[in-house]
C-alpha cells in the first residue's frame, strides 16, 4: 500500500513538471492569418471624355419648285469623319450623360428633275450634335440612347444634263432634331470603342437660289458610326 502511495506521488510531480513546456510549446505555434476578401472591379463610367468617329451617311432629299411641282427624290452616300467631347455621370448601373459632336461629311447625290430635266445635287458636307443620354451599363459595357438638336450645311446645284455646266446653286445651314443609340466597351484602363446610329431630322425648308428659284426641300439624314473615346479620371472602382 505505502509503495502504491509513493508510485502515484511520483507520477504527479512527474506531470507537474511537464505541463509548462506542453504549455510552451502550444504557445510557440505560428498564428495562421485569414486571407483577404476578393475584391471585384467594377468599370465607373462617370466622367469627362473626347474621342473620335467615323462612318457612312446617308441623306434622303426631295426638290420641290415652289409654284411648279415635285422634282424628285435622290439619296446624298458617302463617308463622315469626326470627334465627340461629353461628360457621363454614373448612378448604380444607370448612366447619364451630355454630349457635343462635329463632323466633316461628303454625303452626296443627285437625280433628273422631273420639271426641268437638268440634274440636282445636294451634298452634305459638315453636321454637328448636341445630344443627351440615358444608358444602362453592365460593368464595362454600355447600352445607351441618345435625342437632341442637330445642324447640316448642305451646298445645292443644278447642272446642265447636255454640257455639264453649273446652272444655279444655293447653300444652307439647317437646324433639326436628332435620336440614336449605342452600344460601348470598356476595353483599357480609360479607353472606350463602340457604334453608333444616329438619325436627324430636318422637315421641309424654303431655300432661295442664286436665280431667285425657291425650292421646297424635305430631308433626312441616317448615319453609323465607330468611335473611340478617352475618359479622363480612374475607370475603375474596388468594392468587396
Amino acid at each position: 500500500m505505502k509503495k502504491n502511495l509513493l508510485l502515484a506521488a511520483v507520477s504527479l510531480v512527474a506531470l507537474s513538471a511537464t505541463a509548462p513546456a506542453l504549455a510552451a510549446d502550444l504557445a510557440a505555434r505560428p498564428y495562421t492569418k485569414a486571407p483577404p476578401a476578393a475584391i471585384a472591379a467594377v468599370y465607373d463610367w462617370s466622367g469627362f471624355y473626347i474621342g473620335v468617329n467615323g462612318g457612312g451617311g446617308s441623306a434622303d432629299t426631295s426638290w420641290n419648285l415652289v409654284g411648279f411641282g415635285a422634282e424628285g427624290s435622290h439619296n446624298s452616300t458617302g463617308g463622315t469623319v469626326g470627334g465627340q467631347v461629353g461628360y457621363r455621370l454614373q448612378s448604380g448601373q444607370f448612366v447619364f450623360g451630355i454630349e457635343g459632336q462635329g463632323n466633316w461629311a461628303d454625303f452626296s447625290g443627285d437625280n433628273i428633275s422631273g420639271i426641268t430635266g437638268f440634274r440636282n445635287r445636294t451634298r452634305v458636307d459638315s453636321f454637328g450634335l448636341i445630344t443627351g443620354q440615358v444608358g444602362y451599363a453592365w460593368n464595362n459595357v454600355l447600352l445607351y440612347a441618345k435625342g437632341g438638336a442637330a445642324v447640316v450645311s448642305n451646298k445645292y446645284d443644278v447642272y446642265s444634263t447636255v454640257t455639264g455646266a453649273n446652272l444655279d446653286r444655293a447653300d444652307e445651314t439647317r437646324w433639326g432634331a436628332t435620336v440614336g443609340a449605342g452600344l460601348e466597351y470598356g476595353f483599357a484602363p480609360n479607353w472606350t470603342v463602340g457604334v453608333e446610329y444616329n438619325h436627324i431630322f430636318l422637315g421641309d425648308h424654303d431655300i432661295t437660289f442664286a436665280s431667285g428659284a425657291v425650292e421646297r426641300v424635305k430631308q433626312d439624314v441616317d448615319m453609323g458610326l465607330v468611335r473611340l473615346n478617352y475618359k479622363f479620371g480612374g475607370p475603375i472602382l474596388g468594392r468587396y
